[in-house]
């Protein structure tokens, strides 16, 4: 299969859906990456779950992830999460989303709570990914959220460009210790010392590296540019064209 490419609405904070799937269509997408939030029209509790996969799909694209902000490891009771989780899982199947993305987000115990929707996930064709963020930024440490679940089909991570390699961990060693547990990764670019996003290829992270690990995988290549939280970036198209050089330089 490859690698397939996609781009999160994150970079597209409160454009209607159909805008968002005319920019991924402009731009040679395959898929969009879904922000399931209050602020935009995709959310837990939408009663138009039907008319949007069918705008997405009738446009070539497939939902790559629904990218929600449930915290695995949040601290409090397993109650609120799971249910936060069971939500979103369920918005995933109305959408025929391959994935559904969740955070860490805390020093909480995560795997009662990721057992307890298993069979959620599986009767729902989804696979659930906890990104390499907040609380759980490596590789290393987003795999012992993951590991003791034994079920990288169901249950594995994403690894967003940024975060590791700012942590200390090497794009060789991201890739080693996740394994089977790499489930999608997001194409992000900024410098060490500034998180601001930058179109891929204009800041420090070692894109080439990610990509030269990345040559014998298959899945889910994913642009993520944070507009939503930096308004004052450049339009998403333009990290869209540089996000397609790097693939035209390194795709398989």
């Amino acid at each position: 299969m490859g690698w397939r490419f996609a781009v999160s609405t994150l970079g597209m904070p409160g454009a209607p859906l159909a805008r968002s799937v005319r920019t991924a269509v402009a731009h040679g997408c395959e898929g969009l990456e879904i922000r399931a939030h209050p602020d935009e029209e995709v959310h837990c509790g939408m009663t138009s779950a039907a008319a949007a996969r069918g705008l997405i799909g009738d446009a070539g694209l497939a939902i790559a992830c629904l990218a929600g902000y449930a915290k695995v490891c949040a601290p409090g009771p397993d109650g609120p999460v799971i249910a936060e989780l069971r939500a979103l899982i369920d918005l995933a199947h109305e959408l025929d989303a391959s994935a559904v993305r969740v955070f860490p987000g805390g020093d909480g115990r995560p795997h009662d709570r990721i057992a307890a929707v298993l069979d959620d996930l599986r009767a729902a064709g989804t696979r659930l990914l906890v990104e390499t963020h907040d609380s759980h930024p490596t590789g290393a440490a987003a795999r012992r959220i993951v590991e003791p679940i034994g079920a990288p089909d169901a249950v594995a991570v994403l690894w967003d460009a940024l975060h590791p390699w700012r942590h200390g961990e090497s794009p060789i060693r991201t890739r080693e210790v996740l394994g089977d547990y790499l489930g999608y990764f997001q194409l992000k670019d900024a410098r060490a010392v500034d998180p601001t996003p930058l179109p891929p290829g204009d800041g420090e992270v070692p894109l080439g590296e990610c990509a030269a690990v990345l040559r014998p995988w298959s899945g889910w290549v994913s642009l993520e540019w944070e507009k939503a939280w930096y308004p004052a970036v450049q339009p998403v198209g333009t990290a869209l064209r540089a996000a397609s050089r790097w693939l035209l330089t390194h795709r398989p």
